[in-house]
């Protein structure tokens, strides 16, 4: 009684969706679910921004029926879409797309070495487009099938960066005008090249440098120490603390000046320092946490699951900082997001330009269904952009909406996509130098 009352709702929602047409009885199996087969991977490369995005198509044996994931490698998106035309479409092709868990498990395993980046973003490119599937054929948000909303919406942190602090101060002001209660704070090094905010290498630096070294931006850790906390100094001596402040270091300093800037920042209450360590440098962390209380976020650059749990159990960091994709897509996060809620960790996923809205999308929905969220990271989205990713979620006094449509609630316009093809083959990181030579990551 129960499969056929399922079957009925299901037949019901189905007919309410457009595009999506009502299924013969002898289609239905005796579950009362439909015999659902993935017949094609189409994988879409565009360019609306200034990043590579890389999108997935599944399409099904349902006539209207597909799901669309993010697969976005913004530095190498050529390499991740032949991984998927070449070894995970013919991998996918005739599975159900309703066995979700089995499909990311053995595509996980298909290459035998994993945990890749390369591999890890075209596996998720696939999973998101089976969860937007999955919520399809549900008439559910994804959100819904992770248990629903815990909250209305996503706050937001916006950027706010700048050469000069008088200008910083004015930007920060102007968000918390606009609803914003968390700001990200970047201020350039005189003279110096940096992440976030930069100035263009002075003259004076260049001769810095001993000879035999090539022109090139240089970054130096300890003048970006002083620097950034000169800056909060001033920020709380002018806007006080009725907003929370947030800055990524970026992996850029080592471990011991990272410690410092961690302890000096104390008095100003930062909401969180981001990735103050280099992956190769995690077990830092204990040391930092056992001598800091500043919020420490981490995270961007991981990859596999022995990078992140150590410090996620042990309680060494505040945030987990992944980027979704990269680690695999939605159904490795939401699992990382339950591990995080059992140690007091709270999720901040990687929410820049380089993720796409249909990785937004999926930030989104784990946002609203996880009871240890912490923070979203704002990306406003062209018009351009928002023509080729309808449905993209939308932006109001700091937070972050979802649509409440079936599934992820984004879909892609192929023909303003191919209106934006790629610029190039793709971006490149780690071109700042010390002043020796020596390469600073990333």
């Amino acid at each position: 009684m129960l499969h056929n009352m399922l079957a009925m709702n299901r037949r019901a929602a189905l007919a309410a969706l457009p595009g999506v047409p009502l299924l013969a009885q002898s289609q239905i199996t005796p579950r009362g679910l439909p015999a659902l087969k993935i017949t094609d991977v189409k994988v879409i490369l565009t360019q609306p921004g200034g990043d590579h995005l890389v999108i997935v198509k599944v399409l099904t044996s349902e006539p209207g029926l597909y799901g669309i994931g993010c697969a976005t490698h913004r530095e190498r998106p050529l390499a991740v879409a032949t991984a998927i035309e070449q070894y995970l479409k013919p991998f996918v092709l005739g599975k159900n797309p309703a066995d979700i868990e089995d499909i990311w498990q053995s595509a996980y395993v298909s290459s035998y070495f994993r945990s890749g980046v390369t591999l890890n973003n075209a596996l998720s490119g696939i999973d998101g487009a089976l969860w937007d599937i999955l919520g399809k054929r549900a008439n559910l948000p994804v959100y819904q099938l992770l248990g629903g909303k815990l909250r209305a919406a996503a706050p937001l942190y916006a950027h706010a960066s700048a050469r000069e602090l008088p200008a910083l101060e004015d930007q920060v002001r102007r968000y918390m005008s606009e609803g914003y209660r968390h700001v990200r704070v970047q201020l350039a090094v005189p003279g110096f090249s940096g992440y976030g905010a930069s100035n263009p290498t002075s003259e004076e630096v260049q001769k810095a440098r001993p000879r035999g070294v090539q022109p090139s931006p240089v970054f130096e850790p300890t003048p970006y120490v002083n620097n950034t906390i000169k800056m909060f100094d001033y920020l709380r001596q002018k806007i006080g603390f009725d907003v929370d402040l947030l800055h990524d270091v970026h992996e850029r300093v080592p471990p011991n000046q990272a410690l410092v800037l961690a302890k000096a920042l104390e008095p100003h209450r930062l909401f969180f320092l981001e990735d103050p360590l280099a992956p190769e440098d995690v077990h830092w962390f204990q040391v930092m946490r056992q001598q800091t209380t500043t919020p420490l976020a981490m995270g961007e650059l991981f990859v596999n699951r022995n990078e992140w749990l150590p410090l996620v159990a042990n309680r060494w960091i505040d945030f987990i900082r992944i980027h979704i994709s990269a680690i695999g897509g939605l159904s490795l996060a939401r699992k990382i997001a339950c591990c995080c809620e059992m140690f007091g960790v709270r999720t901040a996923w990687h929410g820049p330009g380089n993720v796409s809205p249909v990785g937004h999308a999926v930030n989104l929905h784990l946002d609203l269904a996880s009871y240890n969220f912490g923070i979203q990271e704002q990306n406003l989205f062209s018009a351009a952009t928002r023509e080729v990713f309808p449905g993209a979620p939308e932006i109001s006094g700091g937070y972050l909406y979802a649509n409440d449509r079936p599934g992820l609630g984004v879909d892609l316009d192929e023909k303003a996509a191919a209106r934006f093809p790629y610029k190039g083959a793709g971006g490149s990181r780690g071109n700042d130098r010390r002043l020796d030579g020596s390469i600073v990551r990333p």
